[in-house]
């Protein structure tokens, strides 16, 4: 394992040698120590490597994430694994605003809670939340699925697309055009996978969740739904 001193060495010299790697190259697990609340720690990864952030991140950890699971072994701070492309990033604390906010794939999964706006305009990239999540949560979220094992705040899905969006507690309230929908069998055989992929606890049960999703009124502009925009 490959180990990084952050306060000694710096931020460019971490993305630099992680941006250098090649997907063929024998440095594929590294360990990142002192990250002190850094920013765009691993931002920008794009090899099949293994990092593990020792500590607590600021902004943008792993963002731009592509092919390299990263683990952060502390809490995050906002946008993590934002406009993630593919590959796995796990916190092990909680994460601040935005999670995976415009992520068009790969997995996210937040061992704790996620503030507001976790997975704003999601594009294909799947969320496991152990915990709850903020207000305005999956806004006009496209694609992909959010799953909360705890509770979620309020405008829950506002002008949402067609992202899927799964709920074990309660929902303080439904943002504009989104409403609860049938689990279907699909849908229990997606959140099955998607709990085991999380790490998440097994006594959790996909039957004890509800899904949410579009009432499709939004997609273009009808006078009758003004007052919704």
């Amino acid at each position: 394992m490959q180990s990084y001193d952050l306060a000694a060495n710096g931020l460019r010299g971490l993305n630099s040698q992680l941006h250098a790697l090649k997907a063929q190259g024998n440095m594929t697990a590294w360990e990142v120590v002192n990250p002190r609340g850094a920013h765009a720690i691993a931002a920008g990864v794009d090899v099949p490597v293994e990092i593990t952030v020792r500590g607590s991140t600021g902004y943008y950890c792993a963002g731009m994430n592509k092919q390299a699971t990263i683990r952060v072994a502390g809490s995050a701070g906002p946008g993590v694994a934002e406009n993630m492309m593919s590959g796995t990033v796990i916190v092990e604390g909680d994460a601040s605003q935005y999670a995976g906010a415009t992520g068009r794939g790969g997995l996210l999964v937040i061992k704790g809670n996620a503030s507001s706006r976790c997975g704003i305009s999601m594009k294909g990239i799947e969320i496991v939340v152990h915990g709850s999540v903020g207000h305005m949560s999956a806004f006009m979220a496209q694609s992909g699925a959010l799953v909360v094992c705890g509770d979620a705040g309020e405008a829950l899905g506002d002008s949402l697309y067609e992202a899927r969006l799964y709920v074990r507690g309660s929902v303080t309230s439904l943002g504009a055009d989104c409403i609860e929908k049938e689990m279907r069998s699909e849908h229990l055989e997606q959140l099955a996978a998607l709990l085991e992929r999380g790490q998440c606890d097994p006594t959790i049960r996909p039957q004890d969740f509800r899904r949410y999703g579009s009432a499709r009124r939004l997609y273009t502009f009808n006078i009758d739904n003004a007052g919704e925009y």
